[in-house]
């Protein structure tokens, strides 16, 4: 059964690679020859509907939908102390995507 349902706000642990990390960048490592970075950024999404082939269809603060595993060890629900910190980063509640 999935731990997750619809309206939870949930942080996603992105990873990406670049040339240069900007300052939401979180567990910085050069990659093998020192020209890029790997890195994770934290995003805020809430939740708008969870499917029965075990993905979530999610909505980011700008509207757009993404669709995630629930199996994805990148996925955890925001605490508490995450919606006080980053209140502005997550859809509004009123928001419909």
């Amino acid at each position: 059964m999935s731990q997750f349902k619809v309206g939870d706000y949930i942080v996603y642990h992105k990873p990406k690679c670049s040339f240069s990390p900007g300052p939401r960048a979180k567990q910085i490592y050069p990659l093998e020859h020192g020209e890029e970075y790997h890195y994770v950024v934290d995003k805020f999404w809430k939740v708008v509907s969870v499917n029965n082939d075990g993905s979530l269809d999610v909505v980011t603060r700008t509207g757009k939908q993404h669709r995630l595993n629930t199996g994805d060890p990148n996925i955890s629900k925001a605490r508490i102390l995450h919606h006080f910190l980053y209140r502005k980063r997550f859809p509004r509640i009123n928001e419909q995507p």
